[in-house]
C-alpha cells in the first residue's frame, strides 16, 4: 500500500526507483550470502557431529582406563600421582573471518616442547593402567578444543544466518513491495495530473478559438 506521505512528483518517482533498484541488488546479494552461509553451516554441523562422536568415544575410553587404574591402586597413591600435572596448556585465541562472521580459532601449546612429556609421577608405584588413562585423556584433549571451536562457529554462523534471513525477508516482503506500490501510486497521480492539464489546455484552446471567432465577427 502506498504511503499517504508520498509526494507525487517526478523527482520523488526517480528517488524511489533508485531506492527500489538498490533494494533489489541488496536482496540478491543477501540471498547469495544466506545460501553460502547455509552451505558452510551444514558442512560445519557435519564436521561437528563427527568430532563430537570421536570426543565422546575418547572421553569414555579415558574414563574406563581411570576406573581400571583406580581398581588396581590405593586411593592415596592415585591422588598423589595426579596431584601435580606435568604439562601446562596455554590456549591462544585468534579470529578467522568467514562471510563476515568472526570465528574463534583455538591454538593450544604445552609448557615443554615434548608433548609426550605428560607423566608427573614415577613408574615404580603406579600401574600401567594409569599410564593408559593419562595418555588417553591427553589424546582426546586436542579434539575437545577443536570441538569447542566448531560448536562456537556453528552458533555464530546460525545467528548470522538468522540475521541475514530477517533482512532478506524485510526486503522481499516489506521494502521492495512498498517501493513498487509507491511507484505505481506516483505514476498514477502523474498520469492523472497530465490528463487534467491536457483537458485544461484543450478548454483554454477552445475558449481562445471561440473568442477569436467572436472578435472576427464583430470586426465584420
Amino acid at each position: 500500500m502506498a504511503s499517504s506521505q508520498i509526494i507525487p512528483t517526478r523527482m520523488e518517482l526517480s528517488r524511489i526507483k533508485n531506492k527500489l533498484q538498490i533494494a533489489r541488488n541488496g536482496h540478491k546479494l543477501l540471498k547469495d550470502k544466506r545460501d553460502e552461509l547455509m552451505r558452510q553451516f551444514l558442512i560445519m554441523v557435519k564436521e561437528n557431529m563427527e568430532l563430537r562422536k570421536k570426543v565422546e568415544a575418547g572421553i569414555k575410553l579415558a574414563n574406563d582406563n581411570f576406573i581400571i587404574a583406580k581398581a588396581g591402586m590405593d586411593e592415596m597413591t592415585l591422588n598423589t600421582a595426579l596431584m601435580a600435572p606435568k604439562q601446562e596448556v596455554t590456549l591462544d585465541v585468534s579470529i578467522q573471518n568467514i562471510m563476515s562472521v568472526n570465528i574463534p580459532v583455538f591454538d593450544a601449546s604445552t609448557k615443554t616442547a615434548d608433548e609426550a612429556d605428560i607423566y608427573s609421577y614415577g613408574f615404580a608405584f603406579t600401574s600401567g593402567d594409569l599410564d593408559l588413562a593419562v595418555k588417553s585423556l591427553v589424546d582426546v584433549q586436542k579434539d575437545m578444543l577443536k570441538l569447542a571451536e566448531k560448536e562456537k562457529a556453528c552458533q555464530l554462523m546460525a545467528a548470522e544466518i538468522e540475521k541475514t534471513r530477517r533482512r532478506v525477508n524485510a526486503l522481499e516482503h516489506v521494502i521492495i513491495p512498498e517501493a513498487q506500490d509507491n511507484i505505481k501510486y506516483i505514476t498514477m497521480k502523474l498520469e492523472e495530473t497530465a490528463r487534467d492539464n491536457t483537458t485544461r489546455l484543450m478548454k483554454v484552446k477552445e475558449m481562445v478559438l471561440e473568442d477569436a471567432h467572436h472578435f472576427t465577427e464583430n470586426i465584420r
